[in-house]
């Protein structure tokens, strides 16, 4: 076993998120993800996100813990709920949330998610 390095083993893709449908709202936000970790069962991830501005459907069926190095960012609940996050902030978007991510800014972040729909 060998503790992860977010400097090193980085395996990096990108996308258009307009390419999955009815997933975005507002924008063309273009996403650049840095795997830095995925279980031997592909549960637990670990790596760095880059988003570019846009809003979006949040994924479900996940724990996010989420770190930003940059960026503003919002999260937007079901019932209308706003909260801002900015470098420094840290937060964790429990399983089930439903809402959308609204990136104003460009923004990144490392983040650790537990995915239930790889079970």
């Amino acid at each position: 076993m060998r503790i992860v390095d977010f400097q090193k083993d980085v395996s990096i893709t990108k996308r258009r998120l307009a390419d999955l449908p009815d997933r975005v709202v507002e924008g063309d936000p273009h996403h650049e993800t840095q795997m830095r970790f995925t279980s031997a069962d592909g549960t637990l991830l670990a790596g760095t996100w880059t988003s570019t501005p846009g809003k979006w459907h949040a994924f479900a069926d996940r724990d996010e813990f989420c770190y930003f190095l940059s960026g503003h960012a919002q999260l937007i609940s079901e019932d209308g709920t706003v909260q801002d996050f900015r470098a420094g902030d840290s937060f964790l978007i429990p399983n089930g949330f439903v809402g959308y991510w609204n990136v104003l800014e460009t923004t990144t972040k490392h983040f650790v998610i537990r995915d239930y729909s790889a079970d």
